[in-house]
């Protein structure tokens, strides 16, 4: 099947950093599945690259849920104080929580750099917005998680297990599934789950920038990991999906504190990209 059967109407999540990428995609898929999903980010208005808080909202609203956008930048500790705040006056409850803010144009101007050629400006970029960030939006979401024995879910990487485009993120995405399973042991005296997603290479507007070759593919190379086909790569309602499956799952609790491919859960929720396929295609 393409989709996940389960509804979520009555269910309020907050995805983080959703104007665009992988947390449009998780917003959209939880809004078709009629929840009312908060989206978080700073794009106020349109940049460089498509997409806005404003512009995510009104797409969940065409796709049957309910959006509401919510500006804010993330490295602010008061801004996410009244998002947690404002759901709690207006709604009483939260049922997910998707961590996915980052940070993807800076990171992209380190790939494949030795660490000596990374300057600490970097490493604060990957872990203020991107590591920190998340440690903030659960710490402020966590009790009206505990109330409802919701769902935290940490957007990931494989790059926390191997190396992948360079020492900076790897330690980053290592200490996000650090942070998950962390969470999870001093969540374990209550129903709420949390989890790691790992998705594989997707395609993004960042991405979707890559022009085509005279071959009508459109081929990326990561420094140093190789040249992929981004017509195999994930689109981001792939995870999206993944998170609808896990929101919808009674027995998730058995998954939390430990990360999860997204193609592994596809096969077993029995989901699968819009095109109808299961993407595998990741670094190597």
């Amino acid at each position: 099947m393409s989709g996940i059967p389960e509804r979520l109407e009555g269910k309020v999540a907050v995805v983080t950093g959703a104007s665009r990428g992988i947390g449009k995609g998780i917003a959209l898929e939880l809004g078709a599945a009629g929840a009312t999903v908060f989206v978080t980010g700073r794009s106020a208005a349109q940049g460089r690259l498509p997409g806005t808080v404003h512009a995510t909202a009104a797409e969940i609203d065409a796709a049957g849920g309910s959006g509401i956008p919510f500006v804010c930048d993330h490295r602010d500790d008061d801004a996410v104080e009244r998002l947690f705040e404002l759901i709690r006056t207006e709604h009483g409850r939260l049922d997910v929580l998707v961590n996915n803010v980052y940070n993807s144009p800076a990171a992209a101007r380190w790939l494949g750099k030795p660490f000596w050629e990374v300057p600490p400006a970097a490493w604060d970029e990957s872990f203020d917005v991107g590591v920190r960030s998340h440690y903030v939006a659960s710490f402020f979401a966590a009790p009206l998680l505990i109330e409802s024995g919701g769902l935290i879910v940490n957007i990931s990487s494989p790059g926390a297990r191997r190396y992948m485009h360079n020492a900076v993120y790897g330690v980053a995405k290592s200490a996000v599934d650090r942070l998950t399973a962390d969470m999870a042991h001093n969540l374990a005296g209550t129903e709420v789950t949390v989890v790691s997603l790992w998705p594989g290479i997707v395609d993004t507007e960042l991405l979707q920038l890559v022009p085509a070759g005279t071959d009508g593919r459109r081929l990326v190379t990561l420094p140093g990991e190789g040249t992929f086909d981004l017509g195999d790569a994930q689109t981001p309602r792939f995870t999206g999906r993944a998170v609808v499956a896990l929101a919808t799952d009674a027995g998730r609790r058995s998954r939390t504190g430990l990360p999860w491919p997204v193609a592994d859960l596809a096969e077993y929720y029995g989901f699968t990209d819009i095109d109808g396929r299961i993407h595998r295609v990741d670094r190597p």
